[in-house]
């Protein structure tokens, strides 16, 4: 069992979100899984463009480190994200990544995987931030196991009890993993979204070449 857990805060080794990402592949590595840690701020990820070439050829026009961080992610059976709070929202960094993964949207090929989110923040939105970043993984087709979410403006030794959580966290992502956990509701979004997406893929074939060829490899598209 692989767990990938990404970090997007920019303060390295100071970086107390960084101590909740590897809070949980701790717990994950504890519980028997093989963890990989990536902070996403020492990787050159350009911008989006919106130009759709994924979609018909499956490959971006950039030249950098996402495709090798996309692979990692496909690899994995389960995926971290961390970020602290920026003004009630992700790190540029990680939304930029968010960004150029579009055709794993059309696709939705994290079908079958895990994920959860871990995020500080000064004195509010970490819970909300990391519900983003869980709505964001299920939007690929994660199915998300729940979060960490602390304030540290108030009390900065709370960063203790929020390691703690994570380390629990990362024990039930690798258990929901090994018995294949569903949640209904969660099960039933996914599936309205796969069948939107397979429609969707469907409506634009001609254009989009390489997801309707992905669909048709799965044996959902005819």
């Amino acid at each position: 069992m692989k767990i990938l857990g990404i970090n997007a805060s920019p303060k390295g080794e100071k970086s107390q979100t960084r101590r909740l990402v590897m809070g949980v592949l701790d717990g994950a590595r504890q519980a028997g899984a093989d963890v990989t840690f990536v902070d996403i701020c020492a990787l050159d990820i350009h911008y989006c463009t919106a130009c759709g070439a994924c979609y018909a050829k499956g490959e971006c026009i950039h030249d950098d480190d996402f495709p090798a961080l996309l692979e990692k992610m496909l690899d994995a059976d389960g995926v971290v994200f961390g970020s602290p709070n920026y003004i009630n929202g992700v790190t540029a960094q990680l939304k930029t990544m968010l960004d150029r993964m579009a055709d794993n949207v059309h696709c939705q090929s994290f079908a079958g995987k895990y994920g959860c989110s871990v995020c500080t923040a000064g004195g509010s939105y970490a819970s909300e931030v990391a519900d983003y970043m869980n709505m964001a993984l299920g939007s690929y087709g994660t199915m998300t196991v729940g979060k960490v979410a602390v304030h540290l403006g108030p009390d900065p030794g709370a960063i203790v009890g929020a390691e703690n959580n994570a380390k629990a966290l990362g024990k039930k992502l690798v258990d929901a993993i090994k018995t294949k956990w569903s949640d209904p509701a969660q099960e039933s979004v996914l599936r309205e979204r796969k069948e939107y997406f397979k429609h969707l893929v469907s409506l634009n074939k001609d254009l989009w070449e390489h997801e309707y060829d992905y669909w048709k490899g799965l044996g959902e598209l005819k």
